[in-house]
């Protein structure tokens, strides 16, 4: 039996916050700026990307659907399934140019307008933004054995970013609750549930105050309950020294705004961690 040789490709996201990066072998190492675009008014912005790999890699930029699940991951939407509100978002995103190619540091500019139809119902919309590096073609070398079976595993890396919209006056609040020490795969981690109501989305970072203590113990950016979810989950790893400090212990775990957006306290709890 002959099988000529085959290139199957599997796909890698990464959402990170702040400036989100990846190491793509043969694609570059791909930043992007902001990851988390928020357009509340007719102007349009931009992201930058900037290559600071040693080789050149070429990038493909798309829109993509994904809605989050209880457990902080995303799910990926047929467009064909969309709801109203995900249909809407596509619909009023543009962004240019759709394929890059980056030298090795040489930043390169994502244009985003917004083109809200009339009579656009108040709310939150959002759709997600994905940077797609796109390998090198390589020669087909024909196996050793015309028996054998050759497979090339090609890695196809992206990024993705929400780009979301609102419209009219938006409002939401938070709690939490259920904060416990947990272990992910073998690690000890902080667990907890954030409940939200309102009209959008939560955003901003989770730190945890102790008595006496003026640093916090611990802090993360970038933790979000999108307007899909009513609760969700939050498994965050720790330092095995920083569980120890925690387990059994009163603390403050406080959901903050980021400074940018006024810093405000989302919500706030007072309990002693399990």
């Amino acid at each position: 039996m002959r099988i000529s040789r085959c290139v199957v490709a599997f796909s890698l996201f990464a959402a990170t916050y702040g400036t989100a990066a990846y190491s793509a072998p043969g694609g570059g190492d791909l930043l992007v700026a902001p990851t988390r675009v928020v357009l509340d008014s007719g102007r349009g912005t931009e992201v930058i990307l900037n290559n600071i790999g040693s080789t050149t890699a070429t990038y493909r930029i798309s829109l993509e659907l994904r809605r989050m699940a209880a457990d902080g991951n995303f799910d990926e939407i047929d467009p064909a399934k969309a709801n109203e509100i995900e249909q809407k978002a596509l619909a009023m995103i543009s962004y240019a140019p759709r394929r890059v190619v980056l030298p090795p540091n040489q930043p390169q500019s994502i244009r985003i307008g917004l083109r809200p139809p009339a009579g656009l119902p108040d709310g939150e919309y959002r759709a997600h933004m994905l940077f797609r590096a796109i390998p090198e073609a390589k020669p087909v070398a024909a196996p050793v054995d015309s028996k054998s079976v050759s497979i090339s595993l090609t890695p196809i890396y992206g990024v993705t970013i929400p780009i979301i919209v609102r419209r009219g006056t938006l409002k939401a609040s938070a709690a939490l609750a259920d904060v416990k020490i947990v272990k992910d795969d073998g690690k000890p981690a902080l667990s907890l549930a954030i409940s939200r109501s309102g009209t959008r989305s939560t955003y901003g970072r989770i730190r945890i105050l102790k008595p006496g203590v003026s640093k916090p113990v611990f802090e993360v950016r970038g933790v979000a309950v999108y307007p899909e979810l009513q609760q969700r989950t939050v498994r965050l790893l720790l330092e095995p020294e920083v569980a120890s400090q925690l387990a059994g212990q009163q603390a403050t775990i406080q959901y903050l705004e980021d400074a940018d957006a006024g810093a405000a306290v989302i919500a706030e709890l007072k309990t002693v961690i399990r």
